[in-house]
């Protein structure tokens, strides 16, 4: 009897049950993703994988702010009629120099994990400017004022720093020359480095890295 009116007590107090329920649920998160901290697979970088070079880091920077990861994903799920259309399914170390994680679970336009290399430098320049002169059925907005934008090439420089302090393997010499290699760059040419650098370094179906 004392067990059941212990349980009735807590089905009736809506606060105590919350709370309970919280505490299940992180004892369960925890249990899910303390082991993955210590798994070398998910937090070491596959091989060929380094940090965003200092346009491909500005291209990053421009995606996430445009919210491209809205329609996109970075993220090919372990079924095989995924692994058919984009390729081998995405690995965690792919991602570990991602701040945040674009894996994203929105559709609307197709999975870019894989797109790197797929076109050409003047592709992505068109389809950035005008999809549909590419794509005549695209309904993703035009960002024709990626080609009038200049890069912050300082804040860029901030961005580097603070990355590493975060841990990333950029040395100071890497981030001195940085603004030299963004002279003259563009939104839209930073845009175009970053896609064209997505799954570079992905695993080949059977194994071997390209």
């Amino acid at each position: 009897m004392s067990g059941n009116n212990a349980h009735e007590k807590v089905e009736k107090n809506v606060g105590l049950m919350a709370i309970l329920i919280a505490v299940v649920v992180s004892f369960g998160g925890l249990a899910e993703i303390v082991p993955l901290m210590y798994q070398a697979e998910a937090i070491e970088p596959l091989p060929g994988v380094e940090p965003y070079r200092p346009l491909e880091l500005a291209g990053r920077d421009v995606y996430v702010r445009e919210g491209c990861y809205n329609c996109h994903s970075q993220m090919v799920r372990t079924l095989r009629f995924e692994s058919e259309r984009y390729g081998h399914y995405s690995l965690a170390g792919e991602s570990v120099y991602d701040r945040p994680f674009q894996w994203g679970s929105k559709r609307t336009g197709p999975d870019l994990a894989r797109v790197g290399g797929r076109y050409s430098d003047e592709w992505h320049r068109v389809h950035l400017t005008n999809p549909r002169d590419v794509v005549p059925e695209s309904n993703m907005p035009a960002y024709p004022w990626l080609a009038r934008r200049a890069l912050d090439r300082e804040q860029i420089v901030r961005r580097m720093r603070a990355l590493q302090r975060l841990g990333d393997p950029y040395t100071d010499e890497d981030i001195a020359s940085a603004p030299e290699a963004l002279v003259g760059k563009t939104e839209l040419d930073a845009m175009v480095a970053y896609l064209q650098g997505l799954g570079r370094h992905a695993p080949k179906e059977g194994g071997a890295t390209q």
